[in-house]
């Protein structure tokens, strides 16, 4: 967080210096923002310098093959579908180029970008809830710098009609003033965008269909795709085979959510091991001399899909580690519990190591307490204090006793 205010701090977003309405607009969400995101780091590949444009992004196979049905979109190289997809692709990336995350330069009639703070970039498509936070404070520093976050202060102090509708009217006449925008309805739809991440944040109301919430704004109200996939797809009976029904649009679209938000996760482990651990398995072991290509599931995908994306439940793995140790005899659907185990200190020390000594913000410690709490089916976990490992160390000792006996017990000295 300090990382991504000392940047925004670096750059003044005065609304009435640059006459810049799109700063934010009525597609930047944060799942949108952080999807997108991905679609670009995804499409530069290995070179940082890579120009594109707004077309390249959505033209891409990787965006085509993950937004189509998860957005419940047409196909994004129909052409009837063209201006819908410049405001998808083209708001969130408008976004990011006056943040200064990407650098913008106009070339004939068209954008041409290239990403300016790979590191930022990056940490937007980790995860929606980063993408928030950086919205959040990203918000708040373009209406301080533009003399307005006194105005949402008042709002947020006396949560009123009256005090609602003045501050509409004030953020209106504000962009119709300084900005090419002339609309009451654009402004209200971006008025949207900016009031209610803040509203979260402060666990205040918002607004929802232009006139002040019944109630404080919760993550859906924030959200481009309201579904919840991972309740959805918790409820899905697993049973049935997509062969013996017809399955909705939602339904495909709960499961092409899952299965993105777990490939984007394996695939930021991968590259963070790749980085910091030069491909080597998280859990060391002198006979071992392979890299480690799987990523595993610490805790199943299949009985614990609330947790199947987060970071914190992903372990880099030999192929013999994984098809051997952790699922006995290339049993995927069972975890061997002695190995299940081990790969929880092997993580605990990786997360350990990303928050205490890199300070990277990779993993995140309530995550993995959440995720220990699920997998473990206890809430022990809320127990222990911030970062503090050696009690967290202790109580995964509880659940797997007597150690003693667990068939791996020597790769803890090694």
């Amino acid at each position: 967080m300090e990382s991504i205010q000392n940047f925004l701090n670096n750059h003044d977003y005065d609304v009435r210096k640059t006459g810049n309405a799109r700063w934010i607009d009525q597609k930047c969400t944060h799942d949108v923002v952080s999807m997108i995101a991905d679609c670009i780091l995804e499409y530069i590949g290995e070179d940082e310098q890579q120009t594109f444009t707004v077309k390249d992004i959505w033209n891409s196979p990787y965006t085509n093959e993950n937004i189509v049905d998860i957005f419940a979109k047409p196909d994004v190289n129909n052409k009837k579908a063209n201006n819908e997809y410049d405001k998808f692709f083209g708001q969130p990336i408008k976004l990011l180029a006056y943040s200064g995350i990407l650098n913008e330069q106009k070339q004939g009639n068209k954008y041409i970008y290239t990403i300016q703070h790979i590191e930022l970039l990056q940490y937007i498509a980790l995860r929606e809830t980063n993408a928030l936070k950086f919205l959040q404070l990203y918000i708040e520093k373009v209406l301080r710098d533009s003399k307005l976050f006194h105005l949402f202060e008042q709002f947020f102090s006396q949560q009123t009609t009256t005090n609602f509708n003045t501050l509409k009217t004030k953020f209106t006449e504000f962009t119709i003033q300084y900005t090419k925008i002339n609309g009451e309805l654009e402004c209200g739809r971006i008025f949207t965008k900016i009031l209610n991440p803040l509203a979260f944040k402060l666990k205040k109301k918002g607004t929802i269909k232009g006139h002040l919430s019944k109630n404080n704004i919760i993550l859906s109200d924030l959200q481009y795709n309201r579904l919840n996939w991972r309740d959805e797809w918790s409820g899905k009976d697993k049973s049935q085979t997509r062969s013996e029904y017809a399955p909705t649009q939602e339904e495909i679209q709960v499961e092409k959510l899952a299965l993105y938000a777990i490939k984007k996760a394996k695939k930021a482990v991968r590259q963070y091991n790749d980085k910091y651990h030069l491909g080597i398995s998280e859990i060391q072991q002198s006979n071992e001399t392979v890299n480690a290509t799987q990523i595993h599931h610490i805790f199943p995908q299949n009985e614990f899909p609330t947790i199947a994306d987060y970071l914190e439940n992903l372990i880099a793995l030999t192929p013999n580690q994984h098809f051997s140790m952790a699922h006995p005899d290339n049993q995927t659907r069972y975890i061997d519990p002695d190995f299940q185990y081990i790969c929880l200190v092997a993580k605990t020390a990786s997360i350990r190591d990303s928050l205490l000594v890199r300070k990277d913000d990779f993993y995140h410690f309530d995550d993995y307490c959440f995720v220990l709490n699920t997998g473990l089916n206890t809430s022990e976990f809320n127990l222990v204090n911030d970062l503090d490992f050696a009690v967290l160390l202790q109580k995964i000792d509880e659940f797997y006793s007597p150690l003693e006996n667990n068939k791996y017990s020597s790769f803890l000295l090694s």
